[in-house]
C-alpha cells in the first residue's frame, strides 16, 4: 500500500494488524490528554510496526502517518504470532529486531545528550539516510524537530536561521 506525504495509516486507539515500512519515512505521533500532540518516533524502512504490538495483538498507541511518499506492507497477524508463539527461530528473530530497535532508540536519545548547537546538524545527518537531498524544515514542523530532539520550538528555530 502506498501513502503519500500526509495521509494516516492507523490512528491512535484503534485495533488492527502489523505493518513494515518497505520505503519510505512515518511519523508516529501521540495525542496527550491535554490535547497536545507529541512525536514519538520516526519510522524507517525495513521496521515492522507497531512495536508494542509485536507478540500479541494491543490498540495502536499513537496515530502514524506519512512523511514522505511510503511504502507500507501489511502483515498477516494471525500467522505472524502463532509462528511467534510456536516457532523459536521466529522467536530469535524477534529478539534480535527488538535488539535492533533499542539500539535505534539509543542512538535517538543520543542526539537529545550533545550540545544544542549539534543536534539539527547530526538530526540532518541522520535523515539523510533515509530521505536524500530533503531539507529537514520540509520534512518536520520546528515543533516535531524540538519534540524528537528535546528542545524548545524557538530554539529549534534560531539554530535552523543560523545553519542556513
Amino acid at each position: 500500500m502506498i501513502l503519500h506525504k500526509g495521509e494516516v495509516l492507523f490512528i491512535q486507539g484503534e485495533t488492527g494488524g502489523l505493518y513494515k515500512l518497505k520505503s519510505g519515512l512515518l511519523k508516529v505521533v501521540r495525542l496527550q490528554e491535554d490535547g497536545d500532540c507529541v512525536l514519538m518516533n520516526l519510522l524507517v524502512p525495513g521496521e515492522i510496526f507497531p512495536h508494542h504490538s509485536l507478540f500479541s495483538p494491543k490498540p495502536y498507541f499513537a496515530t502514524v502517518s506519512a512523511v514522505i511518499t511510503s511504502e507500507v506492507e501489511m502483515i498477516h497477524t494471525e500467522e505472524w504470532y502463532k509462528e511467534v508463539k510456536e516457532n523459536p527461530a521466529k522467536q530469535y528473530e524477534l529478539a534480535r529486531l527488538l535488539e535492533h530497535y533499542l539500539v535505534r532508540m539509543q542512538e535517538r536519545v543520543s542526539l537529545t545528550t550533545v550540545p544544542a548547537s549539534k543536534r539539527i546538524p547530526l538530526f540532518r545527518k541522520w535523515l539523510q539516510k533515509y530521505c536524500p537531498n530533503q531539507p529537514i524544515e520540509e520534512l518536520l514542523t520546528q515543533e516535531e524537530i524540538g519534540q524528537f530532539l528535546g528542545m524548545s520550538r524557538e530554539t529549534v528555530n534560531r539554530y535552523l536561521r543560523k545553519l542556513k
